[in-house]
């Protein structure tokens, strides 16, 4: 067995170029790359006046950072609870099997977009994030 790391193809994607879905919490995903298998990167949008459902996800976490607008993130794990305001220039972590729940100012400049690494890549199952209870009424399907 080689030492030898294995190579691969680096990639270049513009965010206006990838395609949308809508994440099983309700918001707007552009998912951007995957690095072998290890991570992915994406970015979530909620309309001015949006909250996504509650979740809390079966394999993956995630490390956000907010690149444009503003709202609130809820998080719960293990009897800890919070909410933290988000802005431009906020990184928050969603642990493994944190519930959470966000949601984008209505009076804010614009929608809450938040540039995020999955670790792993989403897995693309529709079993993957779990309904739980939040403290705000989702907006959307």
């Amino acid at each position: 067995m080689s030492n030898q790391p294995v190579h691969h193809p680096f990639e270049t994607v513009e965010v206006d170029d990838a395609p949308v879905v809508t994440a099983p919490d309700g918001a707007e995903v552009r998912p951007l790359l995957l690095l072998d298998g290890q991570g992915g990167l994406a970015v979530f949008v909620l309309a001015p006046g949006q909250v996504s459902h509650a979740v809390s996800h079966v394999t993956v976490q995630e490390l956000w950072q907010v690149t444009a607008g503003s709202g609130e993130l809820w998080r719960r794990q293990d009897g800890r609870e919070e909410t933290v305001r988000l802005a431009p220039g906020t990184a928050v972590s969603i642990p493994l099997g944190t519930s959470f729940q966000f949601r984008a100012d209505a009076d804010g400049d614009g929608p809450l977009r938040i540039t995020a690494v999955t670790m792993p890549p989403w897995p693309g199952t529709d079993t993957e994030a779990r309904p739980e209870e939040g403290p705000w009424k989702a907006t959307g399907r």
